[in-house]
C-alpha cells in the first residue's frame, strides 16, 4: 500500500462514527463522580483545585469503560493511585525545565513499556503521563505537591465508591461475552447446514474464557448462570463440526444429511435461546418443535457410525448447556466441588512477577513495544520543549496529544492522530461558540463540563473522533471555571493539538516497526502451535490409555492465541505503507486457509477420541513421530523462505493406510491433515505445486 492510500484509509477509519449499544446509567454514574469532585472543591476549595482534581475523576471514570474483566472499582483505584504518584512527582519536578523533561522522558518510557503487560495497562499508564503534563496550578513545596496528588486520588476514590454503592447490571459484561460466545456457536451451526466445512472464528470463545477468569472473592458471588455454559460451548464446537463434516460425519447427500441439518438447526435454536437467557437473566424458553428434533426418532436412528456418535453427543451437550444456564439468577455461594471450580485470575500482588516477566520479554530492540516506548518518550519531550517555547500558553497540550494518540502500530497511531485533531476542532468550536454566546459563569461552566463528560462516557465506543470532540469541549468549559478566555483556549488548543498530532505521525514514519516484515514469523508460530495441538490429539489416538486431556486443551489454547496474533498482524500489515517484504497477499490467504483446515481436521479427531480401554494404534504413533520430526524444520522453513518437506509424514501415512485401510476416523482425518500441510507448502513455495500434486496422484 502506498503512503497516499494508507493515509486515506487511516483518515477514513479515524473519522468513522460507529453505532454501538449505549449504557446511559453507567455514563450518568461516571459523570456524577466528576460532578461531585468539582462541586465539593468549588464549595470548599478553589476553582484551580476543582479543575486539578477533576482530571483525576475524569481519568478514573474513563478507565472503568476499558475492556477489562477486573472489577470496575479496582480499575478506578489503580488509575487513581497512578495519577496521584505521577502528579506528585510532576509537581516536584516542575520547578526546573531540565529536571521535568528528564522525569517526563523516564516516566513516558515506562508508560510505553506498560503495553507489554496488556492494552488496559498501557492505556492507564498513558493517562498518568497526560495528567503529569497538566500543571493547572504549581505548588511551591513538597506539602503542596502532596496535596495536589491527594486531590487527584480523591477523584478516583469517588468514582470507585459510586461503583460500589450504585452497582449497575453487575456481571453484565461477563453475561454479554458468554452470550456472544453461545450466539457465535449458534451461527456456526446454521452455517454448517449449508457449508459443512464452514470456518469458525474462535475469538468469542477466547473472550468468554478471559471473562470467566475470577479471583476467589469474585467466585463467591458469581451467578450460577455463568458457571457452566462456557465449558459446554467449548465441547460443542468440535461435535458440531464432526456431525456436519462430509468425510467424517454425515454423508454429503441423502436422509442422513437431512437429519444432520435438522439437528444443526435445532442446536442453533437452543444456543440462541440460552444466549438470550444468560444475557437477560431469564429462564430458557424452547419451542416444542426444537425439543422434538433433539430426541431419537420413534422409527429409530437415522444416522450411522461416527455421525450417530456425534449426534448423540450433541444431544447430551445441548441438554447440559440448558441445565447449566437455566438456574436461579441470584448469586449463590458454591456448595459442591464442581461449582467451586473456576479459572483463577491472579490477584493484584501476584500480577507483579507476571508484569516483570512481560517487561523483560519485550525489553529488546526488535520489540514493537520497546520501540514504541522509545518513540513516545522522545516525542513527548520534544513536544513539551516546543510547546513551552511557543507563545501560546498551555504548552503541555502538544505532548499530551502525542502521548494520547500514539500506539505501538502504524494504523492506530495515524487513525487517532487524524481523529484527535478533527474531533478537537469540532469540540473546541462548539465549546467556544457556547462560551461566546452565553458567557457562562463559573458554576455554569462546571455544569457544561460535566455534561461533556457524560456524553463522552455515553459515546465512548462510537469512535475516537467523537471522544476527541467531547474532550475538546470539556477542556474549554473546565478552563472556563478558572477564568480562561475562550478565545485564547481555541487558538492554543488547536495549534498545539495539531503540533502534537504531527509529531506523533512523523515519529512513526521516521522510526517505524512494520508488521509486514514479521508475517512469516507469525505464520511460523501458528504452524508450530497448530502442530503441537495435532500431535497432542494424535497421541491420544495412538495410546488411548495414556491420553492427557489437559495437554490437548492447553495446546488448543496456544493454537488459538497464535491464530489471533497472526490475524491481528495481517490486518495491521494490510494498512502499512510499505512494499512487500514478508509474504504476498495471495500466499497469505492460501497459507491461512491451509492452517485453518489443519486446525479444523485436528478438532474433528478430538471429537472422536477413543475410550481409554481402546486398543493402541502403532501406526498412528508412527505417523505422529514422523510429523513431530518434520514440524520444527517446517516452522524454520516458513520463517526463512525455504521449501517445506512433508515427505516422511506422507510416507508414514501411506504405510498406515496399507496396514489398516482408510475406514477409521483417525486415518481419514490424517489424510485431510496431510493435504492441508502440502497445500501450505504449495502456498509458500509455488514451484512445488506440480510436484506435490504428482505425489498425491501417484
Amino acid at each position: 500500500m502506498t503512503w497516499s492510500s494508507a493515509l486515506k484509509d487511516t483518515a477514513r477509519a479515524g473519522l468513522t462514527v460507529e453505532r454501538t449499544t449505549l449504557e446511559p446509567l453507567v455514563a450518568v454514574r461516571g459523570a456524577c463522580g466528576v460532578a461531585i469532585v468539582i462541586g465539593v472543591l468549588l464549595a470548599f476549595g478553589s476553582p484551580a483545585l476543582a479543575v486539578s482534581s477533576a482530571f483525576g475523576a475524569f481519568a478514573s471514570g474513563l478507565a472503568t469503560f476499558q475492556r477489562s474483566w477486573r472489577p470496575r472499582p479496582i480499575l478506578a483505584l489503580a488509575v487513581a493511585a497512578g495519577l496521584g504518584v505521577s502528579t506528585f512527582l510532576g509537581y516536584l519536578a516542575a520547578f526546573s525545565h531540565p529536571v521535568f523533561v528528564t522525569l517526563l522522558a523516564v516516566w513516558t518510557l515506562l508508560a510505553g513499556m506498560a503495553w507489554a503487560i496488556g492494552p488496559v495497562s498501557g492505556l492507564i499508564a498513558t493517562q498518568t503521563v497526560a495528567v503529569m503534563l497538566v500543571t493547572v496550578t504549581l505548588p511551591t513545596s513538597v506539602a503542596g505537591a502532596a496535596q495536589h496528588g491527594a486531590l487527584i486520588v480523591f477523584g478516583g476514590l469517588v468514582q470507585a465508591a459510586l461503583i460500589v454503592l450504585f452497582p449497575i447490571r453487575p456481571w453484565g459484561r461477563q453475561r454479554d461475552v458468554l452470550a456472544d460466545a453461545l450466539a457465535a456457536e449458534a451461527d456456526y451451526a446454521r452455517r454448517l447446514r449449508h457449508d459443512p466445512v464452514a470456518p469458525f472464528d474462535p475469538q468469542p470463545l477466547m473472550d468468554a474464557r478471559h471473562a470467566a477468569e475470577l479471583t476467589p472473592r469474585q467466585a463467591r458471588s458469581r451467578p450460577r448462570q455463568l458457571a457452566g455454559p462456557r465449558g459446554v460451548a467449548e465441547r460443542l464446537r468440535p461435535v458440531l463440526a464432526a456431525l456436519a463434516d462430509p468425510v467424517l460425519g454425515a454423508p454429503p447427500e441423502g436422509p442422513e444429511r437431512d437429519r444432520a441439518r435438522e439437528l444443526l438447526g435445532a442446536a442453533a435454536s437452543v444456543l440462541d435461546a440460552v444466549a438470550r437467557a444468560i444475557r437477560t437473566g431469564k429462564p430458557v424458553r424452547l419451542s416444542p418443535e426444537t425439543m422434538a428434533t433433539l430426541e431419537v426418532p420413534a422409527d429409530g436412528p437415522r444416522l450411522n457410525g461416527a455421525a450417530r456418535r456425534s449426534a448423540l453427543r450433541l444431544m447430551a451437550l445441548l441438554a447440559d448447556v440448558v441445565d447449566a444456564s437455566d438456574e436461579p439468577v441470584k448469586p449463590t455461594r458454591p456448595t459442591t466441588p464442581e461449582e467451586r471450580r473456576h479459572l483463577l485470575r491472579p490477584t493484584v500482588p501476584r500480577l507483579v512477577p507476571v508484569a516483570l516477566r512481560a517487561l523483560r520479554r519485550e525489553a529488546t530492540w526488535s520489540s514493537a513495544i520497546a520501540r514504541h516506548a522509545v518513540r513516545v518518550s522522545a516525542v513527548a519531550c520534544t513536544g513539551y520543549v516546543l510547546g513551552t517555547a511557543l507563545p501560546l500558553g498551555h504548552g503541555y497540550w502538544a505532548p499530551m496529544t502525542s502521548v494520547m494518540v500514539m500506539r505501538p502500530d502504524f494504523a492506530q497511531t495515524y487513525q487517532r492522530g487524524i481523529a484527535r485533531f478533527a474531533g478537537t476542532l469540532v469540540g473546541v468550536f462548539i465549546g467556544a461558540g457556547i462560551a461566546a454566546l452565553a458567557h457562562p459563569g463559573r458554576y455554569v461552566c462546571a455544569g457544561l463540563a460535566v455534561l461533556c463528560v457524560g456524553l463522552l462516557y455515553l459515546l465512548m465506543q462510537s469512535g475516537y473522533f467523537v471522544v476527541s470532540a467531547c474532550i475538546g469541549a470539556y477542556v474549554v468549559f473546565l478552563l472556563g471555571i478558572v477564568g480562561e478566555a475562550w478565545s485564547q483556549t481555541v487558538q492554543a488548543r488547536l495549534a498545539l493539538t495539531l503540533l502534537g498530532g504531527l509529531l506523533a505521525m512523523a515519529a512513526y514514519a521516521l522510526f517505524p516497526v512494520w508488521e509486514t516484515t514479521k508475517l512469516r514469523d507469525r505464520l511460523g508460530d501458528w504452524l508450530r502451535t497448530t502442530g503441537d495441538y495435532t500431535l497432542a490429539v494424535l497421541a491420544a489416538h495412538a495410546r488411548p490409555a495414556d491420553r492427557r486431556p489437559r495437554r490437548v486443551r492447553e495446546a488448543l489454547l496456544d493454537c488459538r492465541a497464535a491464530r489471533l496474533e497472526w490475524e491481528e498482524a495481517a490486518a495491521r500489515a494490510q494498512k502499512e505503507p510499505v512494499r512487500h517484504r514478508g509474504i504476498s497477499r495471495s500466499a497469505e490467504r492460501a497459507s491461512e486457509a491451509a492452517l485453518i483446515t489443519m486446525g479444523r481436521v485436528t478438532m474433528l479427531m478430538e471429537a472422536h477420541l477413543p475410550d481409554r480401554e481402546a486398543e493402541p494404534s502403532p501406526s498412528a504413533e508412527q505417523f505422529a513421530n514422523a510429523l513431530r520430526i518434520a514440524l520444527p524444520a517446517a516452522v524454520e522453513a516458513v520463517r526463512v523462505r525455504d521449501a517445506l518437506d512433508w515427505s516422511k509424514p506422507r510416507a508414514a501415512l501411506t504405510t498406515w493406510q496399507e496396514k489398516e485401510g482408510d475406514a477409521g476416523v483417525a486415518v481419514r482425518a490424517s489424510e485431510l491433515l496431510m493435504d492441508a500441510l502440502e497445500e501450505l507448502g504449495e502456498a509458500l513455495s509455488p514451484g512445488t505445486k506440480g510436484k506435490n500434486r504428482a505425489k498425491r496422484r501417484g
